[in-house]
């Protein structure tokens, strides 16, 4: 019998990578089971239809505590509940969506928001995590730095939409996460959120390139005066996305 060799013509080399064959798609199968865990897409692009799943090709249900209290479960095969406002302009999976109505609100593409809860984020201590900075004490701009309180909010137009009035800030991470602009005059005056990532301060002024000046009355509101919850910031950061593209109809078009 040679060196190495098991029986006959099997040696300890074959042995070594039949092992590792064995243990690669073992790893394959670990690996798939799992990933239709959370994010796989679980139906069919072009029908809606959901994939058949088992136990073989589902991995079991994970509990996840929240820092909110309660549990969420993965897989818990459940759909959004709201109406995606597009459709695909072909029928093959992947194909693009086409935003049917208000691009602006119809949250598909730089537009697009998940739905998270309608719950304020909280910081580690329980309390909000964004609020403006009227309500908390130990905020403020620093000095030399230009305060856009007072500003003119200027839009893609060219044209003044508002007044920035006050700052929201994240007291967790310490920075400016939006500017409450006012709309209007008198008893017909109303506000909006402005992100701070769209905004551009300097030379007595806040750009915002991304949407027009008559468009800021459709901003997506808050339900509070001094709070905020996860899925309007969502429906903000989203509606300021979309201006991106479909603010002007000349955006959608090529450069040359």
């Amino acid at each position: 019998m040679e060196i190495g060799s098991v029986i006959g013509n099997i040696d300890v080399a074959q042995v070594v990578l039949y092992a590792f064959w064995i243990f690669f798609a073992g790893l394959i199968y670990y690996l798939r089971r799992e990933d239709r865990r959370e994010g796989y897409p679980l139906e069919d692009a072009v029908t809606g239809k959901m994939w058949p799943v088992g136990a073989l090709t589902m991995a079991p249900v994970k509990r996840f505590a929240l820092p909110e209290g309660g549990y969420a479960e993965a897989p818990n095969y459940l759909r959004e509940a709201r109406t995606l406002n597009a459709e695909p302009v072909a029928r093959f999976p992947g194909a693009p969506l086409r935003p049917v109505g208000d691009a602006m609100l119809a949250g598909v593409g730089p537009g697009a928001w998940a739905e998270r809860k309608n719950i304020p984020d909280l910081t580690a201590d329980g309390a909000p995590r964004i609020v403006p900075m009227r309500s908390v004490d130990d905020f403020g701009v620093v000095e030399g730095d230009p305060d856009p309180r007072g500003m003119p909010v200027v839009a893609g137009d060219g044209k003044v939409a508002g007044t920035v009035t006050e700052l929201w800030v994240d007291t967790a991470e310490v920075l400016i996460r939006f500017l409450e602009v006012r709309l209007g005059t008198g008893e017909e005056a109303t506000q909006v959120l402005l992100p701070a990532g769209f905004a551009e301060v300097g030379r007595g002024r806040v750009s915002v390139p991304s949407i027009l000046s008559t468009q800021f009355a459709a901003v997506p509101g808050i339900a509070g005066p001094d709070r905020i919850t996860r899925l309007e910031e969502e429906r903000i950061m989203a509606y300021f996305g979309a201006g991106l593209l479909y603010a002007d109809w000349r955006r959608q078009e090529p450069l040359l």
